[in-house]
């Protein structure tokens, strides 16, 4: 609920918002006195509390109305019902939005604007009286807003008081809708070309007093006589309940199946999905708007690539969504994205964002940046990781009102134009990890920006509960790191060394001897020019296994009873270190590793037992073995350090390193001029 309606809470503004220099300064919490420290963390908690309070005075009485009850004062200033202004000022040509809705009985409906501050101000109150339904509406022009900034209404319903009757009954809203003139649309057709014969004329539109046509619609912006479909690609490995709820979930949406050309479905598994019960229904539901496809496992990019082909070689969808097998999905998400698409002035990008699926009010990002010193992802500049809306509403989070850019959006959710697929090519041969990042990347660098859009998610399981390093996953994810940075920094090459040394030893530190091996791996094949990707898509993986074979880290057993008991348990406690502290430790650390003569292979009981979460670098300090969880919490592994390994790896890593950067330039170009992602090399691919 907090992602979509929250009571109304007394507005709290924090000084830093007035004053951005005050954001400069560091925060001297030590200065605070007690009655000072009491104050603001009574405050705090009071504005939490209200807040999380349960809306017992607030009823969902559908899908697109509610009732409030006498009294009740609720804001939809929310993750799912706030209006991204600041998005559509940037990238669209729309310059007025309009607010409406109808409503019957008692109260008032207040509608806000915000700056990218945080601040916001009254646009107009409407007082609401009578036992009818009334139509309102309110027009807002969207200027001042590139920075950021959102649109939202709040509605309390009148309180009963007895003897002085203000108001009694509950004050009911349906169909609230957020519109954009029907003229602003672009509707680029299925080549990228402007359809101008969209601009003429609306099915059901409507003209204002001041002369906009606006298009009457159940979903976020008007809607159109002539509008371009778009298909979606969905690819599945042994996930089949999961794909199967995707389908049912898609079938049941009879507005997006208004704007849906077909669904392909991309069978990579050994457990088929057409053999799923319930299957036959939702493929007869789907009829023509279902593409049933089954293929060899070529990884997440062979899956996504196989749908993206089939899209635009059919030639009828103007878009293709990416949409991942387990994540679920909330409808609206799609139509806004594709009508978002409909109005922006260039064709873009849309991705959504990730809720956590197993704590379902927590985003963990909208859209990320691939960082160009440590090659991983990270949020864009000013935005973070893990906001709880539960805890935090939009309303009450200012940094949340600017407008951030991403680089890429993850492939959970991604609106691709099928004339962008057609120009810069379909995913690179990947297999998985990366190849998200990569399109991204290469699509801005095409002019095809990514616009990470508030409103637009799924709900997706998080990577709290994996940890990759201790997985053949490592391989990947090293190997297609350094790839993108090759494609997309291709001057950058002497820097990496040391980026390539912090890995290996980051993973010898955590005793993944497992790891480096992979990431020694990775980094050789990298080297072995791109060819080597197609010729190794379907073949890698059993390589890839086979090599982490014969460490004490990857030998994994259910049962722990038959690792010797732990001498010790782990205690976690320890002091926290600001980031140069803990950039010096990490490098002391290293260095204690390297010099250690300490050698874990010949213990005979692990010296301490270890919780997965507890299992990061500056938990081995002075560890010669350690018995520890998996990050799925079905077994454990006996992690033994060997000293005399660890440095051999490093002085192997340092020899690979350099020769890598060596050759940097020349991989870069052998790297950017192979035709690796065009849909002529895919088709060999699946064809072979």
């Amino acid at each position: 609920m907090p992602l979509y309606a929250v009571r109304w809470t007394r507005p709290h503004v924090p000084e830093s918002v007035f004053d951005s220099v005050s954001q400069l300064q560091r925060a001297d919490v030590g200065a605070l006195n007690p009655v000072g420290f009491d104050g603001t963390l009574r405050e705090a908690t009071a504005d939490a509390g209200a807040a999380r309070d349960e809306l017992s005075d607030f009823t969902v009485l559908s899908r697109r109305s509610a009732r409030l009850e006498p009294g009740a004062h609720i804001s939809f200033c929310t993750y799912f019902n706030a209006f991204p202004a600041s998005y559509w000022q940037r990238w669209t040509n729309v310059r007025c939005v309009r607010l409406t809705m109808q409503v019957r009985g008692e109260g008032e409906i207040s509608v806000f604007k915000s700056t990218a501050r945080g601040l916001f101000s009254t646009v107009k109150t409407l007082e609401v009286c009578g036992d009818g339904w009334t139509q309102i509406a309110v027009e807002i022009p969207l200027s001042g807003l590139l920075d950021g900034g959102y649109f939202w209404f709040d509605a309390y319903c009148h309180p009963s008081v007895d003897g002085d009757k203000v108001g009694s009954d509950a004050l009911t809203i349906r169909n609230a809708s957020w519109q954009v003139p029907v003229a602003d649309c672009v509707h680029r057709d299925v080549n990228g070309g402007n359809n101008q014969s969209a601009q003429s004329g609306s099915a059901g539109a409507t003209e204002d007093n001041g002369g906009h046509r606006y298009g009457e619609s159940d979903t976020y912006v008007g809607a159109n006589r002539h509008r371009p479909t778009c298909s979606i690609a969905i690819t599945t490995y042994n996930r089949t309940p999961y794909c199967l709820r995707q389908l049912k979930a898609v079938a049941g949406e009879s507005e997006l199946r208004k704007r849906l050309d077909t669904v392909y479905c991309i069978d990579q598994g050994s457990d088929k999905v057409c053999e799923q019960k319930g299957f036959d229904e939702v493929s007869a539901d789907l009829g023509s708007q279902l593409a049933y496809i089954q293929q060899a496992n070529i990884g997440g990019s062979g899956g996504f690539s196989r749908g993206m082909l089939e899209s635009i070689d059919a030639g009828k969808s103007a878009y293709t969504i990416l949409l991942d097998d387990d994540a679920i999905m909330e409808p609206e998400s799609l139509l806004r994205s594709i009508q978002f698409e409909d109005y922006a002035k260039h064709p873009v990008l849309v991705g959504g964002g990730m809720f956590h699926l197993d704590d379902r009010t927590m985003l963990h990002v909208q859209g990320e940046r691939f960082d160009r010193n440590s090659l991983k992802p990270c949020p864009p500049a000013g935005a973070s990781y893990n906001h709880d809306f539960a805890v935090s509403p939009l309303r009450d989070s200012p940094e949340l009102h600017a407008r951030f850019d991403c680089d890429y959006s993850g492939w959970w959710m991604c609106l691709i134009p099928n004339s962008v697929i057609r120009e810069i090519g379909l995913s690179l041969p990947l297999f998985i990890k990366y190849d998200d990042v990569e399109y991204g990347l290469r699509a801005r660098e095409h002019g095809y920006p990514t616009i990470g859009l508030p409103g637009v998610a799924v709900w997706h399981q998080g990577w709290h509960d994996k940890d990759i390093s201790r997985t053949w996953e490592e391989y990947y994810a090293q190997r297609n790191r350094w790839i993108c940075a090759l494609l997309h920094f291709p001057n950058a090459g002497k820097r990496y060394v040391f980026r390539m040394m912090y890995e290996d030893a980051h993973l010898g530190v955590k005793l993944m001897y497992s790891g480096m091996k992979l990431h020694h791996m990775a980094l050789r094949d990298v080297m072995r020019g791109p060819g080597y990707l197609v010729d190794t898509l379907s073949t890698k993986l059993p390589e890839v296994r086979a090599a982490r074979e014969g460490f004490s880290d990857s030998e994994v057993s259910q049962d722990v009873e038959t690792f010797p008991v732990p001498v010790a348990t782990f205690d976690n406690r320890r002091p926290a270190l600001s980031g140069g502290e803990l950039a010096k430790t990490a490098a002391t650390e290293v260095m204690k590793a390297v010099l250690s003569r300490q050698d874990g292979t010949r213990d005979a009981a692990p010296q301490v037992g270890m919780k997965s979460k507890d299992a990061v670098w500056p938990s081995f300090d002075g560890v010669s073995s350690a018995l520890v969880t998996t990050s799925d919490g079905n077994g454990a592994a006996w992690l033994k350090r060997d000293s005399k390994l660890y440095r051999r790896n490093l002085r192997e890593c340092y020899r690979i390193a350099t020769s890598l950067v060596r050759h940097w330039d020349s991989l870069a170009q052998a790297y950017r001029s192979a035709d690796l992602a065009s849909p002529d090399s895919w088709r060999v691919i699946f064809s072979s």
